[in-house]
C-alpha cells in the first residue's frame, strides 16, 4: 500500500493515548495529596468521581476535535456556537488561568525546594524564591520556543520519576491502618466532604482538552481521537488514584496536611533522606520545565487576544510569526503581582487559593464549549447528550463547592459579560 504524503508521520491510537496522558501528568499532582489531607483518604472517592467527569468532558472535546477541528477552538467554539460574548469569556478565563495557574505551578517547585532548604518555609523566603523563579523562567522563554521545547523535553522523564517511584514504594509499604485512620479527619458526613473536594482534585485533570490537538497528528482521527482522549484521561486517572492511595497509606493525614513535598516525603520515609532529596530534585526539575512551557502557551494566548482586539496592542505582539516578548514580560509582571497578592502563611494555603480560582475558570470554559456542542443541531443526539452531561458535571463541581472557594472566579466571570458586550459592540461599529 502506498502511503499518502504525511501519513508516515501520523501516530496510532496507542501513542496518541500516551501523548494525551503525558500532557496531563505533570506538576498538577505534586502538592494535591497535601491539599486533600485536610479531608482524608476518603478523597479516593472524589478521585473516582472526578475521573468519571473528566472522561465525559474529554469525550465532548474529542467530538469537537474530530468534527469541528480548530486550533483556537476553546475561543471559537463558544463564540460561534453560543455568542461572541461567550467567546470573550472563554478566552479571558483561559488567559487568566494561564498566568494565575502558573503561579500555583511555580509554588509547587518552591514547596519541594523547601524540603532541601527549610528556610524557604517562611512566607517571605517563599515569596522571594517564587518571584525569582518566575523571572528566571521568563528569561529562558525570551530565548525562544526552541530553547523552551528542549528544556521541557529534557525534564519530562526526570519529572515523572517522583510519581512512579512514590507509587511503587508507597504501595509496597502501604499500611491499611494508616489509610483507614485517615479516612475522614473532618468528622463530617462524606456527602458533605466529597463534593467540595472535586474542585481541588480537578486541578490534576486540567489540560484534558489537549486531546483535541491530537486530531492533527493522529491517523484516522474520527476513530482514534476519541480513543486517545478517553484512554489518555483514563490512564492519567488510574495513575493519580494509585499515587493518592500510596501517599495516604504511608503518611497519616494529620501529618500530610503540613507537607510541602508529599512524594519526596513518602520516598524519604521508606528509602531514606537521600532518596527523598533526589526525588525532590526531580520534581523541581519537572515543575520548572512545565512552567516554562506554560509561559509560552500563555504568551501565545495573549497574542491571540491582542490580535482579536481583546487586549490593548501594547500588551503583546499580535504577529503570529514573532515571539511575543512584550507578552512574556507582561505575564511575568502579572504573575509577580498575583504572587504578592495571594501571599499566605504557608505555601499550601497560597497554592489552594490559586487552585480554586483556576479550576472554576477552566470549568467555565469547559461548560461553554459543551454548550456550543449541545446547541449544534447538526450533531447526532448522542453527541449532544454527551455535551449536556459534560456541561452539567462542570457546573455541578462549582455549585457543590463553598462560595468562599468559588466566589472570586464567579465575580470575574460576571464581569466578563459586560466587558465582552462592550468589546463586541465596538467591533460591530468599526
Amino acid at each position: 500500500m502506498i502511503e499518502t504524503p504525511g501519513q508516515s508521520r501520523r501516530i496510532g491510537p496507542l501513542l496518541a493515548t500516551v501523548l494525551v496522558a503525558g500532557n496531563m501528568i505533570g506538576s498538577g499532582i505534586f502538592l494535591l495529596p497535601a491539599s486533600l489531607a485536610k479531608i482524608g483518604s476518603s478523597t479516593v472517592i472524589g478521585w473516582i468521581v472526578s475521573l468519571g467527569g473528566a472522561l465525559l468532558i474529554a469525550g465532548m472535546f474529542a467530538v469537537l476535535g474530530a468534527t469541528r477541528a480548530n486550533p483556537d477552538g476553546l475561543v471559537r467554539w463558544p463564540a460561534e456556537g453560543v455568542h461572541p460574548v461567550a467567546g470573550f469569556a472563554s478566552w479571558a478565563s483561559y488567559w487568566t488561568t494561564g498566568w494565575a495557574g502558573t503561579v500555583g505551578v511555580v509554588l509547587a517547585a518552591v514547596g519541594y525546594l523547601s524540603l532541601l532548604f527549610p528556610a524557604l518555609k517562611t512566607p517571605t523566603a517563599a515569596l522571594l524564591m517564587t518571584l525569582a523563579l518566575i523571572w528566571v523562567l521568563t528569561g529562558l522563554c525570551l530565548f525562544g520556543a526552541r530553547m523552551v521545547a528542549r528544556f521541557s523535553g529534557l525534564t519530562l522523564i526526570i519529572g515523572l520519576l517522583p510519581i512512579f517511584v512514590a507509587i511503587v514504594l508507597g504501595l509496597g509499604a502501604f499500611s491499611p491502618e494508616t489509610f483507614s485512620a485517615s479516612w475522614n479527619v473532618t468528622d463530617k458526613p462524606l456527602l458533605d466532604t466529597i463534593p467540595p473536594s472535586l474542585l481541588v482534585i480537578f486541578w490534576a485533570f486540567l489540560g484534558l482538552e489537549s486531546a483535541t490537538v491530537a486530531a492533527a497528528v493522529v491517523d484516522n482521527p474520527q476513530r482514534n481521537v476519541p480513543i486517545a482522549a478517553l484512554g489518555g484521561v483514563g490512564l492519567a486517572g488510574v495513575i493519580y488514584i494509585a499515587a493518592s492511595v500510596a501517599v495516604m497509606g504511608v503518611i497519616p493525614a494529620t501529618e500530610l496536611q503540613a507537607s510541602t513535598a508529599p512524594f519526596a516525603e513518602v520516598v524519604a520515609r521508606i528509602a531514606g533522606a537521600n532518596a527523598g532529596a533526589l526525588i525532590a530534585v526531580c520534581a523541581i526539575v519537572k515543575i520548572c520545565g512545565t512552567s516554562a512551557g506554560w509561559f509560552l502557551v500563555n504568551a501565545e494566548c495573549g497574542r491571540s487576544g491582542a490580535a482579536a482586539g481583546y487586549l490593548p496592542a501594547f500588551i503583546s505582539e499580535s504577529d503570529p510569526t514573532r515571539l511575543p516578548r512584550r507578552g512574556l514580560i507582561v505575564l511575568a509582571i502579572l504573575m509577580s503581582a498575583v504572587t504578592v497578592a495571594t501571599m499566605s502563611a504557608t505555601i499550601n494555603a497560597q497554592f489552594n487559593l490559586l487552585l480554586n480560582v483556576v479550576v472554576v475558570l477552566v470549568l467555565a470554559v469547559y461548560a461553554l464549549c459543551a454548550l456550543a456542542l449541545l446547541l449544534d443541531r447538526q450533531q447526532p443526539a448522542r453527541y449532544r447528550l454527551l455535551a449536556l452531561a459534560a456541561m452539567l458535571f462542570s457546573l455541578w463541581v462549582v455549585y457543590a463547592s463553598p462560595v468562599s472557594d468559588t466566589g472570586p472566579a464567579l465575580v470575574f466571570l460576571a464581569l466578563c459579560v459586560p466587558v465582552g458586550w462592550l468589546l463586541q459592540r465596538r467591533r460591530d461599529q468599526l
